[in-house]
């Protein structure tokens, strides 16, 4: 697809000035006010509502339409199947008891989620996105069934897929997506691979990005490492029709990111992001620390998603709480240490500038 044809086509699909995308990061990073920010500046600001309760999303999808924003959109996890018992919880915690101890941490006691349970709560945050007429809906871990994709669809809701292959990208599209992020290697965070392991699908982005470009007819979004105009504009030269930046927005101003986290993006610039599972049980990158290679032994036996990232979060909290990063999740992609220290609307407008400045109309 022609990148300038399929710039204007992905920013009338989204309704947007810029085809600048803030990543949906869940946990907290990804506030009201960040979401807003970006959509007032002509990006489009997307609420990481994966593992929010459907009424927490009604009232942030309010709040937003009460600040008349714009566009934005929200991002759902795909149910995926898993299986965690006490047992597996038993043990989970004995691996994790030195660190527990470390921080003077009880650990509790608790009935894991099964995957009924996820189906219903996706199912719930379907409802929420349909009856506010969210105008656009992410999704990763997958592509959601048919019914899901057909009732959205219906609604008017314009559909974006996650890929990290050429592979993905193709069944993406022929579910009936109307563009598709294309996850590069470098992304920090989780990784959205859902066809084959993650080791097999670790694909740098300006190899993806071409590669893709050339085999689709849906808008690609380019996602991983790009934290300023020049990542932006070669993106689009390859043939990305817009980016969507995460790490590049942990350190904006309006950002729920905890002070340790934002301030490690730069902290330490020789201190790789890597990937990891041990502190939710599923493949991310964040910046590597004390934790991730004291548990990495451990990391074939940890329980699987989400449990794994409940029995880490006490830990987590206390490592942030003490100005730590030694025991803290700090999700971050390779570019993490040309992060700036904005507000977000100030970052959009940026990288539009410096793009520009390389002939790259975003």
């Amino acid at each position: 697809m022609d990148t300038s044809r399929g710039n204007s086509m992905l920013k009338e699909l989204l309704g947007v000035e810029h085809a600048i995308i803030q990543a949906p990061m869940a946990g907290g990073v990804t506030t009201e006010e960040l979401v807003g920010a970006v959509s007032r500046a002509g990006g489009l600001g997307m609420i990481g509502a994966g593992g929010m309760d459907p009424e927490a999303l009604r009232k942030t999808i309010h709040g937003l339409k009460r600040r008349n924003v714009g566009a934005f959109g929200a991002n759902l996890f795909v149910p995926w199947g898993f299986k965690v018992t006490e047992e597996n919880i038993a043990g989970a915690y004995e691996r994790l008891r030195p660190v527990y101890d470390h921080f003077g941490l009880e650990q509790e006691t608790f009935i894991p989620p099964d995957t009924e349970d996820v189906k219903m709560k996706f199912d719930a945050q379907l409802d929420v996105i349909v009856e506010e007429e969210v105008p656009v809906c992410s999704f990763i871990f997958g592509i959601p069934e048919s019914r899901h994709i057909e009732r959205l669809k219906e609604a008017g809701t314009i559909l974006l897929g996650t890929a990290t292959t050429v592979e993905e990208a193709e069944a993406v599209e022929r579910a009936g997506f109307d563009a598709v992020v294309l996850q590069g290697a470098e992304a920090g965070g989780h990784r959205g691979t859902f066809l084959n392991p993650v080791d097999d699908s670790l694909v740098g982005l300006m190899s993806l990005i071409p590669e893709t470009a050339d085999q689709l007819s849906i808008p690609v979004i380019a996602a991983g490492g790009i934290m300023d105009g020049r990542g932006v504009a070669a993106a689009m030269i390859l043939g990305a029709a817009g980016v969507q930046l995460g790490t590049a927005f942990i350190s904006t101003e309006e950002s729920g990111a905890h002070p340790v986290h934002k301030n490690a993006l730069s902290e330490n610039r020789h201190t790789p992001s890597v990937l990891t599972k041990v502190f939710t049980g599923r493949a991310a990158r964040a910046i590597q620390n004390t934790f991730i290679r004291d548990m990495a032994v451990h990391t074939k036996s940890m329980v699987d998603y989400p449990v794994q990232r409940r029995l880490t979060q006490p830990v987590q909290d206390a490592s942030k709480a003490a100005g730590s990063t030694e025991y803290a999740m700090l999700l971050a992609g390779q570019g993490k240490s040309m992060a700036r220290y904005m507000s977000a609307g100030e970052l959009v407008r940026q990288l539009v500038i410096e793009a520009k400045a390389f002939g790259v109309e975003v």
